[in-house]
């Protein structure tokens, strides 16, 4: 027993050693403040050196906020997200753009009601790591369920702007329309079905879905969800079922728009189903 309580003891002093940060030498870290003053004025021109070595740190992170990214000028955040998405893998990105890009944006269009060009060019930049875009900023902003309708529209014009890979694009609509409904949901939703992707019938299927549930809905829906109800039949109606059409009428019948339900309704009627082409393919 006393051979098993030593051991014991000398496993959580090794633990305990390897849960404490690794100390940081002074020097540094007045390097990495002096950094962050630097940042705090940068309008243009090379960035300090000390900075570029920070993607390659294995504690990045808390060399990164030794520099105080949330006093950063816009242009030093547009110059570190393209360091920072060239340098670092996507799990890695994704972590920057939750704790410091999403944050910055979503400050600056409380503030002043637009969004900053140099902010707005760090978003479009990070789309060039689109799973890490949409894991560290899109789906965190529909979950949170505060995000705002200007918010939506701004982020959402970059997905309309941008050439996005297909499967990408499929994941993230798979996943907010298993979310709970917000009017910014329906605006990506509905930017995604703008741009005309050949998608696969599990997420033709969870979109579908995800409009029925308003069948026991008894609110007055607003305008963006009909809005986003007949951008997806219109691009998307013969990628249904005939049985997904008849519960879309029935939708239809449930929540009335009197200029854009008519059209849903004749866009449904006037259409092939992707089981009649299989049948007729059988034949």
């Amino acid at each position: 027993m006393d051979k098993i309580q030593d051991k014991k003891t000398e496993i959580e002093s090794q633990m305990s050693e390897r849960s404490t940060a690794p100390h940081m030498d002074e020097r540094l870290v007045q390097v990495f403040k002096g950094v962050g003053q630097i940042l705090a004025k940068y309008r243009s021109g090379k960035l300090p050196k000390a900075f570029k070595v920070i993607p390659s740190l294995t504690n990045w992170e808390d060399v990164l906020y030794l520099t105080e990214p949330d006093k950063w000028s816009a242009a030093a955040m547009f110059q570190a997200t393209r360091i920072f998405v060239s340098n670092l893998n996507a799990k890695m990105a994704q972590r920057f753009f939750n704790l410091v890009l999403m944050p910055r944006v979503r400050d600056d269009i409380a503030e002043y009601k637009r969004l900053n060009y140099h902010l707005y060019m760090s978003l479009k930049k990070a789309l060039f790591k689109p799973a890490a875009f949409f894991k560290g900023i899109l789906l965190p902003m529909c979950e949170t369920r505060t995000c705002t309708l200007r918010e939506a529209i701004i982020v959402g014009s970059l997905i309309s702007k941008t050439s996005i890979p297909v499967l990408h694009s499929s994941a993230a609509m798979l996943k907010i329309a298993e979310m709970d409904y917000s009017g910014a949901n329906s605006i990506f939703l509905r930017q995604f079905f703008d741009k005309k992707y050949a998608l696969p019938y599990r997420v033709i299927d969870a979109v579908v879905y995800h409009f029925l549930r308003f069948l026991s809905d008894q609110r007055s829906l607003p305008v963006l969800w009909h809005q986003s109800l007949l951008t997806f039949v219109q691009r998307y109606k013969e990628d249904v079922s005939s049985e997904q059409k008849d519960a879309l009428m029935e939708l239809c019948r449930v929540h009335v728009h009197s200029h854009i339900t008519p059209e849903v309704r004749r866009e449904l009627t006037h259409s092939k189903s992707r089981d009649g082409e299989v049948e007729s393919m059988d034949v």
